[in-house]
């Protein structure tokens, strides 16, 4: 189990991730998601609220020039899951789902995004909450050649203090060189303030865009969230 703080420090561009886990104290479920950018195009975002959810729009619409692949639905909420992703296939897996369809066969409608030479992959994460309890899952979608490699990481019963980490790009490159391997396992540490703030003070500062954080009560179902936009904040 590593520290999740030194390991967005130790990495300068880890481009999109998703975080899901257990708080400390077994009390909370958590997720969250982060974007970064290198172009003004990407670096030209904020994360809103948008119902139980959240979705990423322009900053300043004047400077936005392609919004096929950044303005998206990240965080959508159906009943008892809550699915968060790094593209529109958060609605693909909406739509699915409610067609009585698994996050996994959602997920066989799409490849990764067709933005040559990186053909960024796409993550995908969904928590089902149950009886006071909850398990997750995610997946990556990456090219391989003409193929697309598609991993799907389920976890049950997760632990306190634990959870998984998947981001988009093992590092800064050119061109950019998809994550590899088995989600990372990491600390969940503190408060969501507490938790919050050590995601966000250790992306790089000039790569970080916006971060999204939820803990949520598995007695209740009540959640608390935070949304640091680096700009409008």
């Amino acid at each position: 189990m590593q520290k999740l703080n030194e390991l967005l420090k130790s990495n300068a561009y880890p481009g999109r991730g998703i975080i899901t886990g257990k708080s400390a104290d077994g009390a909370n479920a958590v997720a969250a998601y982060f974007i970064m950018g290198r172009s003004e195009n990407s670096r030209n975002r904020v994360f809103k609220e948008n119902g139980e959810g959240i979705k990423t729009a322009a900053f300043d619409e004047a400077k936005m020039s392609d919004p096929s692949l950044v303005i998206y639905n990240a965080v959508r909420v159906m009943g008892s899951k809550l699915v968060i992703t790094n593209g529109d296939q958060t609605d693909t897996i909406c739509a699915l789902m409610d067609r009585q369809q698994t996050f996994e066969q959602a997920l066989r409608t799409r490849e990764y995004e067709p933005d040559a030479p990186n053909f960024t992959p796409r993550i995908s994460g969904i928590l089902h909450f149950a009886e006071s309890n909850f398990n997750y899952a995610l997946s990556i979608l990456k090219k391989d050649g003409e193929s697309c490699l598609r991993y799907n990481f389920a976890y049950n019963n997760p632990a306190a203090g634990f959870g998984r980490f998947i981001h988009t790009y093992k590092f800064d490159s050119e061109p950019l060189p998809s994550f590899e391997g088995e989600p990372v396992a990491v600390e969940i540490k503190g408060s969501i303030d507490e938790f919050t703030d050590s995601i966000w003070n250790a992306l790089n500062a000039e790569n970080k865009v916006s971060l999204w954080t939820r803990f949520i009560d598995l007695e209740t179902g009540n959640y608390e969230s935070r949304i640091v936009n680096k700009h409008g904040n």
